[in-house]
């Protein structure tokens, strides 16, 4: 035992941590089995699974004897120690299910297997049955189902994928998981697996680099997001929290998903005593099949792939232990080789030709480990303690040398040479050049409480985090135009070749060269209270609490070496249950949300680190309503949240594809405003389908020049997830995934100001199909033959992008030498794409 202690602290106190990942697995796994086996039970057990009447694991059901107690975990396992040789009363009761009564006389040692079925109570408050999903509708969460997750068709299918056919949640990249929420950035958005918060790649520029999302849906037990307003317990983001759990499982089940696009393989299991239990996943991901599509022709070798692992030991009914561990190895090499972009109007077709040499490599390496211990010292209190670490070393190294001709098209119909440039207008050449490297080690260590007395929730939480960050930039382009060497822009004196003679020095276009030793340490704690209770006939839920954040960041490379900054997150949240006829919930949340910045908002544009930069500061106001209703006898609701933020010590940014360059300034103010709506209910008996508009206008003022829509001011969307079968062919289901993004502001030069620019890209608009025949699932099970084995199969094909739309993310920005003017050449996303899949599960 002390030489595996030995070994966790070398694990975590050296750099080279993910080096002993591999060692850390092993050992552990070899010390849970020698629990397992050295274990000598001195009483009675009894464990089992309870389900309810539909087959389905019940989670939180409260088992209790005179003299103990426990309950069941997400998957409905429950262990209870009882005393031996003597009659046990035993009571297992749920909110929503009937209560049931048990009694137990076991010898000392013996394991009994109990799997009680619960069947459904109607508990009447305020004339509505209350469910665990209902309870997280009242805190304003919404809960996504796994099964709909891994169904529902995507470039990027997943979590994220999902999360986009939500109101006010928006991404115009169908490569990359990133998403902004009710006007915020990429970098806004909380994500928490377990109650462990993960984190993203820091250099990735583009979303082909992105690879793989940290969330694998084939480990996936439930799913909860808040678009705003969230508690307190969750962190200091100023726009959204995802919070994923994984499961625990409590049978032997493996899951496969093959495609073109790769594949994804997970395996989970159970001990015989019921206390080890154990899921891995591993993925593989090929973007080939996108970006082969694309008009750019390209030598495309990408390569993602990932591990993960969660195992839980339960010591015993007061104690378990959990690990959560991830390895992600992301390799793209991208040589582009030519290029053609037809635009313009049809009495004056433009097109863009260009050559390219030269190549891309990029490598991204996380690692990532967290332990966690939970107490249950009695039913009304829990204790936690979770030590992560994660470790990323990114590298993009790229040398591209591009050589174009922006010409007029032949568009004469019949002509042989139809299409082709029959006239250059201008031609020039681009080289850039990068030497990026990072290196980030992070490390967190955290207590949580969890107390109830009475109808009285009190939560708790100190967190220490270290980040060491160590950065190379190094970034330069050179254009030459006609044979000139356009110099940086805004410079003087001004560059007017070949118009006239400049005799100048030569200069890089842009050259951005920095070298960053960052530390940052933070000490953040949270407080907060919440209660159920009654306030005259109606049904009432309290949520109050505040957050602290202290961090001080040393940066060796900058002239101000230290800084040290605390902020306080007071949050509030109250919904109201009337009794009414009408099935209705009310909702109201606000608080005062930080953003304390993380490397990268520290870094302004010229790569350099600025430790005085303050938190962000956001005063959310959400007022939220659900009805809930029957059509054709079946179930619907609608969701409604108006929403209202004041931003102050905004940190102003530029965007580009999924590349974030902030100014590292303090220096403007911003507001957003809006309304989501969600429709969702079975329009087909059996399926659940829904129906989202979301209004959004955010803008900002910078250095009090008045204000301008902010990079992510999307000002309209709609989308909707839609499933459906064939009536008489039930076995073969439809998904459909549409979505309509109003177009962003954006496209104009890297370079310009945007009070002098101001445009939109176009609209955003995708279709994406999927077919699926099942020829097995729970309904339909075989005793023999080849399908036996199979408790789930089924193939199937899918359609992205159906309607073949041409979507544009960035422009290239191409000079004509003879007017002068600058032409706007769209960098079109991914065209329609067809795949096959087969899923299935043993």
């Amino acid at each position: 035992m002390l030489e595996i202690v030995l070994l966790l602290n070398q694990c975590f106190t050296e750099n080279k941590f993910h080096k002993n990942l591999k060692t850390t697995f092993f050992v552990f796994t070899l010390f849970f089995f020698s629990i397992i086996l050295l274990g000598n039970s001195q009483t009675a057990t009894i464990k089992g699974i309870i389900l309810d009447v539909n087959n389905n694991p019940i989670a939180n059901v409260n088992i209790k004897t005179p003299t103990k107690g426990t309950t069941s975990n997400s998957n409905g396992f429950f262990m209870l120690e009882i005393p031996a040789n003597t009659d046990v009363l035993v009571e297992f009761t749920h909110l929503s299910h009937k209560k049931i009564v048990s009694t137990f006389n076991l010898k000392n040692g013996e394991d009994y297997e109990f799997n009680p079925v619960m069947s459904a109570s109607v508990e009447q408050i305020a004339a509505v049955v209350i469910t665990n999903k209902r309870h997280r509708e009242i805190e304003g969460i919404i809960t996504l189902r796994p099964e709909t997750i891994r169904k529902i068709p995507g470039a990027n299918a997943g979590v994220e994928n999902l999360l986009l056919t939500l109101p006010g949640v928006s991404n115009n990249n169908e490569l990359s998981t990133q998403y902004s929420v009710r006007g915020g950035n990429y970098d806004e958005n909380l994500v928490y697996v377990n109650d462990i918060e993960v984190y993203r790649p820091f250099l990735v520029r583009s979303g082909q680099q992105e690879g793989l999302s940290f969330v694998n849906t084939d480990m996936v037990q439930n799913v909860d997001f808040s678009a705003g307003g969230f508690q307190a317990k969750y962190g200091d983001k100023l726009s959204s929290v995802l919070d994923i759990t994984y499961k625990n499982p409590y049978q032997f089940e493996a899951n496969a998903d093959l495609s073109f696009l790769g594949g994804s393989l997970s395996v989970e299991n159970i001990s015989k005593d019921s206390k080890f239990s154990g899921i891995v996943g591993l993925r593989y991901r090929d973007n080939s099949l996108f970006v082969n599509a694309k008009e750019t022709e390209t030598n495309f070798k990408p390569s993602f792939a990932d591990a993960q692992a969660y195992f839980t030991y339960i010591f015993s009914s007061k104690f378990q232990l959990s690990f959560l561990g991830n390895a992600s190895i992301n390799k793209y090499n991208y040589e582009p080789e030519t290029r053609q972009t037809n635009f313009g109007t049809l009495s004056d077709p433009i097109a863009l030709l260009v050559f390219y040499e030269g190549q891309e490599k990029d490598r991204y390496q996380t690692y990532f480990g967290a332990f966690k211990g939970t107490y249950f010292a009695n039913d009304d209190l829990t204790l936690k303690l979770i030590a992560s670490r994660y470790h990323t070393t990114e590298e993009e190294y790229f040398d591209i040398f591009a050589q174009y001709r922006l010409g007029e098209v032949n568009s004469n119909i019949g002509d042989e040479a139809l299409g082709e440039v029959e006239f250059s207008r201008g031609v020039g050449s681009q080289l850039n050049h990068g030497r990026n490297d990072l290196d980030a080690l992070i490390t967190n260590v955290e207590h949580k409480g969890d107390y109830t007395i009475n109808d009285n929730r009190i939560e708790w939480s100190l967190k220490y985090t270290n980040e060491d960050i160590r950065d190379r930039l190094i970034e330069w382009e050179v254009i030459d135009s006609a044979g000139f060497s356009i110099r940086p822009p805004k410079t003087t004196p001004a560059n007017e070749q070949p118009y006239e003679a400049y005799s100048g020095p030569l200069e890089a276009f842009q050259n951005v060269r920095a070298t960053n030793y960052t530390q940052i340490n933070r000490l953040q704690a949270y407080a907060q209270w919440s209660k159920r209770t009654t306030l005259g006939t109606s049904d009432v839920w309290y949520n109050a609490g505040v957050r602290m954040h202290n961090w001080w960041v040393n940066d060796e490379s900058s002239s101000t070496k230290n800084s040290n900054q605390v902020v306080f997150s007071p949050r509030a949240q109250f919904a109201l249950k009337p009794y009414w006829e009408k099935d209705m919930l009310f909702r109201i949340a606000a608080g005062l949300y930080y953003q304390p910045p993380f490397y990268r908002e520290l870094r302004d544009a010229n790569g350099i680190v600025q430790p005085n930069v303050k938190a962000q500061q956001s005063f959310h106001l959400v007022l939220g309503n659900d009805y809930s209703f029957k059509i054709w006898d079946r179930p619907f609701k609608l969701m409604s949240e108006a929403y209202y933020k004041k931003l102050n010590d905004v940190n102003p940014y530029t965007l580009e594809n999924v590349r974030i360059r902030y100014a590292a300034e303090n220096n403007a103010e911003a507001y957003a405003y809006g309304l989501d709506l969600r429709l969702n209910g079975e329009f087909v008996p059996g399926t659940e389908s829904w129906f989202s508009f979301g209004y959004l206008k955010t803008e900002e003022n910078i250095n009090n020049q008045g204000y301008i829509a902010r990079p992510t001011d999307q000002r309209l969307k709609f989308a909707a997830l839609f499933q459906d079968y064939v009536p008489n062919v039930p076995n073969m289901k439809l998904y459909l995934n549409l979505v309509y993004n109003t177009g962003l502001p954006g496209g104009s030069p890297s370079y310009a100001d945007p009070y002098d620019y101001q445009n939109r890209l176009p609209d955003y608009k995708r279709a994406d199909l999927g077919l699926q025949f099942v020829l097995v699932d729970a309904k339909k099970q075989f005793d023999s033959g080849w399908k036996k084995p199979f408790k789930e199969l089924s193939f199937g094909f899918e359609i992205y992008n159906i309607f073949d739309v041409q979507n544009s993310i960035t422009n290239t920005w191409v000079r004509d030498v003879y007017t002068k003017r600058q032409y706007a050449i769209p960098n079109y996303l991914t065209p329609r794409v067809f795949n096959l899949r087969t899923t299935m599960k043993f």
